[in-house]
């Protein structure tokens, strides 16, 4: 190790990444990631000694905070009684992790499938279901992410899908119901509700339903807007399921584990999908781990024939027992009814004071610590504060948010004419207050961008 300060550290570091590091999603030669020297709770800091509040939570992923001893401690353990295990023998962290994820998920989603990412699971749900239905159609709404990697790519109904389409039938995106924004001009949610299934059955119509093999829906849409489906929208689209053989898939990679309030979003409404693929809050990132709960029906159709599918690091024991001593300390200090609890009493009113006291701000929308807070140039006409995919001296608004959000003391996490508020599940009320406060005066420059009548 080199002899050095800490503010000479993080030189260093930011030099070697930008001489040896392919940075995801950025041109290489403007990207600047910040060096982090280290992170507890719901704080990380820099070599500078600037530390941040994580409104963030990384990518939506630190739901249990960062460093938790129990967690750190589980994985230490592990490592040192068995590191790495190949996924052809079994192994008592990822037979437990299955169990406890199992028990937690609706109905008789009672098998679990382990990836090492969000991206591979949805990959591995769509598989398991044109395998299942021997059907080849996906149907997946605009407005969605569901990983970066070829079908989970093709199925993402936002812009970063754009550089990897490749013509290839199969996949036909729909738009799902977003209220504010509403695509079939609806007056309430109730409408909205209406519409967007009919709009669902009409696509499910010219594209032929016994051909479709699987709806992909992100339960609660997470990274492009936090969009919480109107009461009666999933059942409705199971009923359309049911109706035609398709498999419903809920990704709830970013929603899941506590996020929305729920162990899993879709129990808030009490609708049971064929498959739940997940990631993230499962153990917070703490080592890459993902999967796909599958249901009896599904698990069947591998019964007699193999499935055409696996990972060398599929379960890994690391990653596993992670899970293991995530789960359980969810349950024992009640972070899902915690979680819940911040956004009945904390977050939801809070933003909507928030929003009385700042032109700029058109709606914030969100269930548990997973919200969001849409920006306007005006409320009337509900203009975006930047244009969609904005780049440039168009997003500079947004540019000039962030920045303002950083300079106090708070890491956002802003897509578009958004941000978002998805920090820790384990925030304390003080902490999320605080947050709240600096985003509050934060949003003056916002303001200074807006140009319709207050």
């Amino acid at each position: 190790m080199l002899d050095m300060n800490d503010s000479e550290r993080g030189a260093h570091i930011r030099r070697l990444d930008r001489k040896h590091v392919f940075t995801s999603w950025a041109a290489q030669d403007v990207v600047e990631p910040m060096p982090i020297a280290g992170a507890l709770g719901s704080e990380f800091w820099d070599y500078d000694g600037h530390t941040y509040l994580d409104f963030s939570s990384q990518l939506v992923n630190v739901n249990i905070g960062y460093q938790h001893p129990k967690l750190v401690a589980a994985i230490q353990e592990q490592a040192a009684r068995l590191c790495s295990v190949g996924p052809n023998f079994a192994n008592d962290a990822r037979s437990e992790a299955a169990a406890l994820i199992a028990a937690q998920a609706p109905g008789d989603l009672d098998r679990v499938f382990f990836t090492t990412g969000g991206a591979e699971a949805n990959e591995h749900a769509l598989r398991m279901a044109r395998v299942h239905t021997g059907r080849h159609k996906v149907l997946s709404t605009y407005r969605s992410y569901h990983g970066s990697v070829g079908n989970s790519m093709v199925a993402t109904g936002e812009p970063r899908r754009w550089a990897a389409e490749t013509g290839v039938s199969g996949h036909v995106h729909f738009w799902g119901p977003y209220a504010y924004r509403s695509p079939f001009y609806s007056v309430d949610a109730a409408q909205e509700c209406e519409r967007a299934l009919d709009h669902l059955a009409n696509v499910l119509m010219v594209e032929g339903p016994n051909q479709v093999a699987a709806i992909l829906l992100e339960t609660v849409v997470g990274t492009n807007g936090i969009l919480v489906p109107p009461d009666g929208y999933l059942a409705g689209v199971r009923a359309l399921c049911d109706r035609y053989g398709i498999v419903l898939i809920s990704d709830e990679v970013m929603a899941g584990f506590g996020r929305c309030g729920e162990w899993f979003a879709v129990d808030r409404w009490g609708v049971t999908p064929d498959l739940i693929t997940f990631a993230k809050g499962v153990n917070s990132g703490y080592v890459p781990l993902g999967g796909v709960i599958i249901s009896e029906r599904i698990a069947a159709s591998f019964s007699t024939k193999p499935y055409p599918g696996g990972l060398t690091y599929q379960g890994h024991p690391l990653a596993c027992a992670s899970a293991v001593a995530s789960i359980k300390i969810f349950q024992e200090e009640k972070i899902v009814e915690h979680a819940r609890w911040l956004g009945t009493d904390v977050i939801g009113p809070e933003l909507a004071k928030i929003a009385d006291r700042h032109p700029s701000v058109g709606e914030v929308r969100g269930l548990g610590v997973f919200w969001a807070v849409e920006l306007v140039k005006d409320r009337a006409t509900r203009e975006p504060l930047v244009p969609f995919n904005a780049t440039g001296a168009d997003a500079k608004p947004m540019a000039d948010f962030t920045a303002a959000c950083k300079e106090r003391g708070l890491w956002p996490f802003v897509h578009f004419n958004g941000t978002h508020v998805v920090p820790p599940c384990t925030i304390t009320e003080i902490d999320l207050r605080r947050g709240l406060s600096i985003l509050d005066d934060a949003l003056t420059v916002a303001d200074g961008y807006y140009t319709g009548a207050e």
